[in-house]
């Protein structure tokens, strides 16, 4: 488990800084695309498609944020009402099911990536276009893990143990 722990603070720090890097890239071409087009009736032709693609990445660094904190779209109303075991137990279902369909979706982010590898045209400044979608199965595959881990964590937290304390098997006498 501490491998996984550690593995999971190295994405959530990688995921951090894919997020700055490409909101701070986003904001500038933004900002640029705005002052050429005012002041000098210019734009950059390539400009508006790269930030385009750039939310992609952004939306999936932030949803995987999200997930490694457990604060991704929930609906758990009912979930309030239920006694502390279950409402852990429930927890497992739900990140076990959201672990299933990020799978899913990663095969066919695969999928869309290796037809636009095979058919695809030129995204911008000749790059070839599944540039632009390289972050879906990646992207998925990256929620698939943190929701695996909040799975893991409530179930140990379902059978009455903290995640955060290290058990006899991972203590070693020395």
């Amino acid at each position: 488990m501490k491998v996984l722990a550690a593995l999971e603070r190295f994405l959530v720090r990688f995921e951090t800084s894919v997020l700055v890097l490409s909101l701070s890239l986003m904001v500038v071409l933004a900002f640029a695309q705005v002052v050429l087009r005012n002041a000098f009736d210019t734009g950059l032709l390539w400009g508006d498609t790269v930030v385009r693609h750039l939310v992609l990445w952004v939306g999936f660094a932030g949803a995987a944020l999200a997930a490694s904190d457990d604060r991704h779209i929930a609906i758990d109303a009912l979930t309030k009402f239920l006694p502390p075991k279950v409402r852990h137990l429930s927890r497992v279902l739900t990140s076990l099911f959201a672990v299933i369909v990020c799978v899913v979706l990663a095969d066919a982010g695969t999928t869309l990536l290796l037809d636009e590898m095979e058919f695809g045209g030129t995204l911008v400044l000749g790059l070839p276009s599944w540039v632009g979608v390289v972050i879906l199965p990646p992207g998925y595959l990256l929620l698939a893990f943190h929701f695996l881990m909040k799975a893991f964590q409530n179930g140990l937290l379902a059978a009455g143990r903290d995640p955060g304390k290290p058990t006899v098997s991972d203590t070693r006498v020395t």
